[in-house]
């Protein structure tokens, strides 16, 4: 069974993504709703949450944990690794790679939570594959809490993303890594904000294909089932968030409250 956790519905992005390539695998969920935002918080709040949410994922019998959630994949990842004993697999490392071998002049946009574009881990990672690139971040702090709220579509959200959008584009990037997995859900309206000359780099994506690769060299790892099923879970469960995700996958969604 796959384990995924993310620090609010986001993270659902890259369940979606794994039901879609791994159909012969069951998944459990937990979206710490009740939390989230992890963006802000400091990096030993975000480390404490992450080590719940994953003693939370074992206990109901994950053999392999997803962090999907940018912000505890660059402050939680090796204090996970160091505590369990099964495959911890973030969201990063994934989406550098791929900004990495897309982009054709090198200067790579990063949008994401202030914990994400603090850590530095988007940069360090890409230039550790392309050493010649330029990195640009911009810290994006109301975009997790627009999209939990549902606000997909409204102009506040439109002209804030603007706002974070225009610093990048005057950098002349050619390559955007969506550095949350809440942003997917943005992706229609940062598009058109940024040019169809940049590639928008999906982190939920990359992930759910590094997960697939993963299982393919390790086959013996994950237990593959007859019959599989998928479960959700939520800290807190409202009717937005219920909302967002049967926007995510296209069907009613049972976020089981715990």
């Amino acid at each position: 069974m796959i384990g995924i956790f993310d620090s609010g519905v986001g993270g659902m992005t890259v369940a979606h993504a794994i039901e879609q390539l791994l159909p012969g695998h069951s998944l459990i969920y937990y979206g710490d709703i009740a939390r989230t935002p992890y963006g802000p918080k400091s990096p030993a709040t975000i480390i404490n949450y992450s080590i719940r949410n994953t003693e939370f994922l074992l206990k109901r019998g994950a053999e392999l944990i997803v962090i999907a959630c940018n912000s505890a994949s660059s402050v939680a990842t090796e204090t996970l690794r160091k505590k369990f004993q099964v495959p911890i697999i973030e969201v990063i490392s994934p989406a550098a790679h791929r900004a990495a071998v897309t982009s054709k002049s090198g200067r790579v946009g990063i949008i994401g939570t202030r914990a994400t574009v603090k850590s530095g881990i988007y940069p360090k990672t890409i230039l550790t594959e392309q050493p010649r690139a330029k990195i640009f971040q911009e810290a994006c702090p109301l975009l997790v809490p627009l999209v939990e709220e549902g606000w997909l579509n409204r102009r506040e959200t439109k002209m804030i993303l603007r706002r974070y959008l225009h610093p990048l584009k005057e950098k002349q990037i050619d390559t955007l890594v969506l550095g949350c997995t809440h942003y997917p859900l943005l992706k229609d309206l940062i598009q058109p904000r940024m040019g169809k000359q940049v590639k928008l780099i999906d982190s939920s994506i990359e992930t759910a294909h590094y997960v697939k690769k993963f299982l393919t060299r390790t086959p013996d790892m994950v237990t593959r089932e007859k019959q599989t099923s998928h479960n959700y879970y939520v800290s807190d469960s409202t009717e937005t968030a219920r909302k967002v995700a049967k926007r995510i996958f296209s069907r009613p969604m049972e976020l089981i409250c715990v």
